[in-house]
């Protein structure tokens, strides 16, 4: 397989992608990728990109405008707005791309971006096919599986951080993951260890984003999406998940006119590691071969 650098217009920014190309004598389907909640690309999603890639598939993973390699200001700005936008724009890019069959564009996402690939499969034109692993997809159920404590510290950043807007070009940063009682998004018993887990050895990526946007989760229910997307769709809920309660997501998938859903007897870290990456890949390579043959 090739690995390409790439990037694409997203507003008057550019995201940063790679091209993961595989040994094929004609283009092939391309999956597009992004992380989930503040993370970026090299944390775990070039091993996703590896399986598929070799079971025939192209992948473009990219950076959401803010964040790791792609441009944007301030740094770490975390807006629902802006990341829908960027994916809109990556689907828009993979169909131009001369290398890939532009007629077969599935997309992916994990945990927050799990619930944008739902969003973006019934507004955006073009897709394909959804695959939604651990999905965040109801923004009052999340905001509520955190800690009481953390969830006041959370508030009160973001209002120092809204308020302080005007005078200040570094916004005021909450945590992505902390223990119970601290100022964090993700604060269950797995959250910081499985979080960290994801980080490459060496490489240094921050584990914050504007706190304003603790204002925002509990607004975004893109869950409420699924009965207006008409492409196949493949939904991994994790029924151990401590971050994004599965019981709102099964009652979603239920709305899928062509969905096929895969409960797991495991946690929502699990799923990028070891033995339940393995069986998770597996999965979705199934699935592909079935609805997307190469």
């Amino acid at each position: 397989m090739n690995r390409i650098n790439q990037t694409f217009a997203s507003g008057q920014d550019t995201c940063a992608a790679w091209l993961y190309l595989p040994e094929s004598t004609k283009p092939a389907p391309v999956i597009v990728m992004a992380h989930g909640l503040g993370a970026v690309r090299s944390m775990r999603l070039d091993a996703f990109a590896e399986r598929y890639c070799a079971a025939g598939y192209a992948c473009l993973i990219f950076d959401y405008r803010h964040f790791g390699d792609s441009s944007g200001e301030p740094r770490q700005l975390l807006s629902v707005k802006r990341q829908l936008e960027d994916w809109s724009n990556a689907v828009k890019y993979a169909k131009k791309l001369p290398e890939v069959d532009s007629q077969r564009v599935i997309i992916w996402g994990s945990s927050f971006s799990g619930g944008h690939v739902l969003k973006t499969a019934a507004t955006v034109d073009g897709v394909s096919g959804v695959m939604s692993q651990c999905p965040f997809t109801n923004g009052i159920s999340s905001s509520l599986a955190l800690h009481p404590l953390s969830l006041m510290k959370v508030s009160a950043l973001a209002t120092l951080d809204v308020l302080t807007m005007p005078f200040r070009k570094t916004p005021v940063m909450v945590d992505l993951a902390g223990d119970a009682g601290e100022a964090a998004l993700m604060t269950s018993h797995d959250a910081k260890e499985g979080y960290d887990a994801l980080k490459p050895e060496g490489q240094s990526i921050p584990g914050y984003v504007a706190a304003r946007f603790g204002f925002e989760i509990s607004r975004y229910f893109p869950g409420r999406s699924t009965s207006k997307i008409s492409a196949p769709t493949l939904l991994l809920a994790c029924m151990m998940d401590t971050v994004a309660p599965v019981g709102p997501t099964l009652k979603y998938a239920r709305k899928l006119r062509n969905g096929k859903v895969v409960e797991l007897d495991t946690g929502h870290f699990d799923i990028y590691v070891g033995e339940w990456f393995e069986k998770v890949t597996a999965i979705q390579i199934d699935w592909l071969k079935t609805h997307f043959p190469v």
